[in-house]
């Protein structure tokens, strides 16, 4: 074989692995930059699966402080309600505070809650009594059997025209305990609970004591 011949052959040879390698190369750079690509689509889906991710989480943190704050506003109005109570625990309202009439000197000073002889009557606070006795405990003989209870935020509460008592002056009393029966003594024109808000333990001092109850949460 001549040496043109071989010369031939060496340059198509070359020319063959040059192409290769050319191809392989371009390959490589078509396959690099698909990558490239992908890669930056990446990036890009997975800062929006983040950004995505906070939002929701946010408004998870923010439902769940509102639920919170809910909560605590329901379980605070809650105990705001169980401080004070109904003096008993089923009635139908009958006179009520400032209604005027016969029965009374005045306007009436209380709220009357109609009730069957001998129902359970309850301290609507806790407190001291201050006062327990006949003639409405030396507020007069129209209130008949009466106690009278201090309580810390410096009100009193009056439970008359009772039937029985079964407190006594200086026993402290909890919220919701029972301390007489209701009755018909006194003034009465029939089986009820006067119940009465003073600022003072004395006949004269009077507020509205269903007014008040409401303030405290507790519906009357």
């Amino acid at each position: 074989m001549s040496k043109r011949v071989t010369s031939r052959k060496s340059l198509t040879s070359l020319v063959r692995t040059r192409a290769a390698v050319l191809t392989v190369g371009l390959g490589a750079s078509v396959v690099l930059g698909a990558g490239v690509a992908t890669a930056a689509e990446t990036g890009v889906s997975s800062s929006a699966t983040v950004a995505n991710a906070v939002q929701t989480q946010a408004a998870a943190q923010a439902k769940a402080a509102a639920t919170k704050a809910t909560v605590a506003k329901k379980a605070a109005a809650k105990k705001k309600a169980a401080s004070w109570v109904d003096p008993v625990a089923k009635y139908s309202l009958s006179a009520s505070f400032n209604q005027a009439g016969g029965m009374w000197a005045h306007k009436h000073s209380g709220q009357d809650f109609a009730v069957p002889q001998g129902t359970n009557v309850m301290a609507a606070h806790g407190g001291t009594v201050v006062k327990a006795g006949p003639n409405g405990a030396g507020d007069g003989p129209a209130y008949g059997n009466a106690v009278v209870i201090k309580h810390a935020n410096g009100t009193y509460s009056q439970y008359a025209h009772l039937s029985r008592i079964d407190v006594h002056v200086g026993q402290v009393v909890a919220t919701g305990q029972h301390i007489a029966l209701s009755g018909n003594t006194g003034n009465s024109s029939g089986p009820h609970l006067h119940f009465e808000i003073r600022t003072t333990p004395n006949y004269g001092s009077a507020v509205n004591p269903v007014a008040f109850l409401h303030s405290m949460g507790v519906t009357v």
